[in-house]
């Protein structure tokens, strides 16, 4: 890539990665050179899955995009994690407009810090929802997410949250 690659930063905990978050992250892929999978998280807090586990997850959900690279970031800010990656937008998938309420002062804060742009993608309507929260406590009581997560997510959660 050189320096004059549009470059994006598609930033979550990603615990774990759902077909929503594959969609956003494929979508971006097709608008710019390279997508950065950023996965943020706090190291003093438990997740489901590890950050080596969500990061196979994820290089097994969208590693045959051929522009995207994963990444894991702790305790910094999304736009330092932007300035470091070269990257001049962040792109979040909203599913609804309590996401963007909750989206749309960061975006602006993101922006006020830094000069990075944050674009919205809307949510596939038949993933609108999903969402890590939702899918892991789905499966904690014996329901099936099957077509809402990766294949390989779909495994990993197999008698993990029972």
């Amino acid at each position: 890539m050189t320096s004059e690659a549009r470059r994006c930063v598609c930033p979550g905990s990603y615990d774990p990665i759902t077909n929503g978050h594959v969609d956003v992250v494929t979508r971006a892929s097709r608008l710019f050179d390279e997508v950065v999978v950023a996965i943020l998280h706090n190291p003093g807090k438990q997740g489901t899955f590890g950050i080596e586990e969500r990061t196979a997850l994820i290089e097994q959900s969208v590693g045959h995009l051929p522009n995207v690279r994963i990444g894991a970031w702790a305790e910094t800010l999304v736009v330092e994690v932007c300035r470091e990656v070269g990257a001049a937008t962040m792109v979040k998938g909203l599913r609804g407009g309590t996401d963007f309420s909750y989206e749309l002062p960061m975006a602006n804060m993101n922006r006020h810090l830094t000069g990075v742009e944050t674009l919205f993608l809307a949510a596939d309507p038949t993933l609108a929802h999903v969402s890590s929260s939702l899918v892991k406590e789905v499966v904690r009581y014996g329901g099936d997410v099957t077509g809402l997560v990766p294949d390989p997510v779909l495994a990993a959660l197999s008698g993990r949250l029972v």
